[in-house]
């Protein structure tokens, strides 16, 4: 087997992109009133960790996508195992995930305020909806992929109920449900910044829109940076996790 390139690598692509954006911008080949060299944007966003303005917001942000993500990622693991145990719990609930999965969440946010209002609710509920749906498809693949006779053997010694979701249903699926649960938070991840766009005064959305109106781009870059390296970071933080639950899976 080749040996895994060093770690390390994965940091030429980012590191090569900065430093010709820096160059570009350092020459003028691009406008840097939309395209502000790296170092501005460094400088402008350690302004805004000085200030707190962005640990403030990068806070608020988190809780959100924290609730909204367990209230989604929970029900969504459980059901989804269910569907892949149960074929008539599958066939019944298939046609109403085919019809709702597809929706894009952005369109459902109106009806959301509608019922929830504008405050925290709604925006958890809002992330919720985004993050169930890949967890739950995941989930019910990872059943269904798990071959027949481990189920059986399962059956056969006994398992069943609780002991036998616990014991065999859920360890077969734990590593299609990692990448469901990594595809539901970067969702959240999303969902959270559509979401603090349209009703909120505070988070990373509110802090990237508030920058816009104010054409401070520097600003704005900063948002989008801290948002992608969150996402680097969950995905990551995934990745460790799953390594310890599902240690077969590096074999």
């Amino acid at each position: 087997m080749p040996a895994r390139p060093p770690r390390g690598v994965s940091l030429l692509s980012p590191l090569f992109i900065l430093a010709a954006w820096e160059g570009l911008a350092r020459l003028h080949v691009i406008d840097v009133r939309f395209f502000p060299a790296p170092t501005a944007i460094l400088a402008a966003g350690w302004t805004t960790v000085e200030s707190g303005e962005l640990w403030a917001n990068l806070e608020i942000s988190l809780g959100r996508i924290g609730a909204g993500f367990a209230l989604g990622a929970l029900p969504g693991a459980v059901l989804g195992i269910v569907m892949g145990l149960i074929p008539w719990v599958r066939l019944t609930c298939m046609p109403v995930v085919s019809a709702i999965y597809p929706i894009p969440k952005s369109a459902i946010l109106p009806l959301i305020m509608l019922l929830f209002g504008i405050g925290e609710v709604a925006k958890w509920v809002f992330i919720a909806i985004g993050v169930f749906f890949p967890v739950l498809i995941n989930a019910m693949v990872g059943v269904l992929t798990i071959d027949r006779i481990f189920l059986d053997v399962g059956r056969n010694y006994g398992a069943r109920g609780l002991n036998f979701l616990l014991t065999i249903a859920l360890p077969g699926a734990l590593p299609v449900l990692f990448a469901g649960i990594k595809l539901g938070f970067g969702l959240a991840l999303i969902l959270v910044v559509i979401a603090e766009i349209v009703a909120s005064r505070a988070g990373l959305g509110f802090f990237i829109w508030n920058a816009w109106q104010i054409f401070d781009v520097e600003k704005l870059y900063t948002g989008l940076i801290v948002i992608g390296i969150l996402g680097y970071l969950s995905s990551e933080a995934i990745d460790a996790v799953e390594r310890v639950v599902v240690p077969w899976r590096r074999a």
